[in-house]
């Protein structure tokens, strides 16, 4: 058997219940993400998706939630430091991190703690 992987379609992300007020306000509002309807079969589980690019980002509802504080998406943007300066500017707090391999990075945590990076190429 031979196996082709074209990319990543979706990351999903935990959040505890109730969620989707502070995750539509944090990731579609603040970040600007655009939320994306979620199928019919799957909307009775709570959470919500947004879309970035071709990929989509799903906030699922978790029972006994834990924030993924080390495990974390890196999300690649054009514009990174004008994206910073306007988080910091909506009270976002911004981590710094050193560039790797060509690369600007700093990450911030989602309301419920959850570990996000963003990313640009030199």
């Amino acid at each position: 058997m031979t196996v082709t992987f074209k990319g990543i379609d979706h990351i999903q992300l935990a959040a505890p219940e109730d969620c989707e007020k502070e995750a539509r306000r944090f990731y579609g509002e603040m970040i600007g993400l655009k939320e994306i309807p979620k199928p019919e079969n799957l909307q009775g589980r709570g959470g919500c998706w947004f879309q970035f690019g071709s990929q989509e980002v799903h906030i699922g509802v978790q029972q006994a939630f834990v924030p993924a504080t080390k495990a974390h998406p890196g999300l690649l943007v054009e514009g990174l430091e004008e994206f910073r300066s306007s988080l910091i500017e909506k009270g976002i707090e911004i981590k710094e991190d050193t560039p790797i391999n060509g690369r600007c990075r700093f990450f911030v945590s989602d309301p419920f703690g959850n570990r996000i990076e963003f990313l640009e190429y030199n």
